[in-house]
């Protein structure tokens, strides 16, 4: 199979599976920012701040740079990090699904 074939049978395939999932993914997007923003005004960060603490922490990269200081808030980081987790998994099992789909249809297959 051609590599061009192939690449625009995953993306389609990738494309199906995000509209499938799409609300599932909106609600994990917006539950990270959402707890993002409240663990902010606990700590007295700005919104800028809270929602890049929410995506470092929730993609599990935590570079330590701002880190929550009370114990409600540590509990909001795990469940961003939970939902990011959730997030990520749910994107490569989508990948993964439509570059399956993709090899496995051939010429012989049709």
């Amino acid at each position: 199979m051609a590599a061009r074939t192939l690449r625009r049978k995953f993306v389609a395939g990738l494309l199906t599976g995000l509209r499938v999932v799409w609300p599932i993914l909106s609600v994990l997007l917006g539950l990270m920012i959402a707890l993002g923003v409240i663990v902010g005004l606990r700590e007295g960060w700005s919104l800028h701040e809270s929602i890049y603490f929410a995506f470092v922490t929730g993609l599990t990269i935590g570079y330590g740079d701002l880190s929550p200081q009370t114990p409600l808030t540590r509990m909001l980081a795990i469940v961003i990090g939970v939902c990011g987790l959730l997030l990520t998994a749910l994107v490569a099992a989508i990948a993964v699904k439509a570059l399956t789909a993709a090899t496995n249809e051939g010429p012989e297959n049709h």
